[in-house]
């Protein structure tokens, strides 16, 4: 036998290895990765305000709003003797009532309830005193400036609302036609008050809040509703401005007001 024959095997050194590299991890790779878990995060968290979180908020705030209502009723039912039958809910505005007007509300006091026909039957948000984001309008309400008159009463009655996120209350403000109806119930019974035209300002331009907008000077003869809000939408750069003009206050004694429901399929 040979020394070869008994020499012990030996591997091929020439033959490639099976073993694949071990896959080095850098720095620039795991902030690359780290920048794109973060990235998209924050699209989840966009889509969830602008979005999905709108859709929600919008919900909930409207059954809070629903049953505010409802609790308003239920406490006039209780104390009156006598309630308005379905039939005559349906009836026109009550037009020679004047309006009840409540004394201004405190801060994120909530007051009472708007509806806007034209944006839907399930459109309802509670109404709050004062317009800061973190006690009034994020809050998924209406804010009324409290330095104006409340709802009903002579002068311009304003409000402020989110366009976008935290519910959006005044989302399809652009949408309003001339006619449309906007009402606002409290306790005592619902005003409705007719839209008329839209204005687009700078932010800085306050003389949409005077008693009679843009009329610095002039002493208030008749009821007015501003409702402003941000444009364009998902930014700052103006604000949006829609008027309206005081029609009538029904009593919650007469029931109702047909204008709740017009327009509404």
């Amino acid at each position: 036998m040979t020394d070869v024959e008994n020499a012990p095997l030996r591997r091929d050194r020439t033959r490639p290895s099976t073993r694949r590299p071990r896959r080095r991890t850098s720095v620039l790779g795991v902030i690359g990765e780290l920048f794109i878990t973060v990235g998209l995060i924050a699209l989840l968290y966009v889509a969830w305000q602008m979005w999905i979180g709108d859709l929600i908020y919008g919900a909930e705030a409207s059954t809070e709003a629903q049953n505010l209502s409802e609790q308003w009723q239920q406490d006039y039912e209780e104390s009156s003797p006598v309630s308005p039958s379905p039939s005559e809910t349906a009836e026109a505005p009550v037009t020679t009532v004047d309006p009840v007007v409540l004394p201004i509300a405190a801060d994120a006091e909530t007051f009472g309830t708007i509806y806007v026909p034209r944006f839907g039957s399930d459109y309802a948000y509670e109404v709050a005193g004062g317009v800061t984001r973190a006690r009034t309008l994020d809050t998924v309400r209406v804010g009324h400036y409290s330095d104006t008159p409340m709802p009903g009463a002579v002068g311009n009655v304003s409000l402020a609302g989110h366009r976008t996120t935290y519910g959006a209350p005044f989302n399809q403000i652009a949408d309003l036609h001339v006619g449309d109806a906007i009402v606002i119930e409290v306790p005592e019974g619902w005003y409705t008050y007719r839209f008329r035209t839209l204005e687009y300002v700078t932010p800085d331009s306050s003389d949409v809040l005077l008693p009679v907008p843009q009329q610095e000077g002039v002493e208030a003869n008749g009821r007015y509703l501003t409702m402003t809000s941000c444009s364009p939408m998902y930014n700052l750069t103006e604000r949006i401005i829609a008027y309206s003009v005081f029609e009538s206050f029904t009593p919650r004694s007469a029931g109702a007001p047909a204008s709740l429901t017009e327009g509404i399929s």
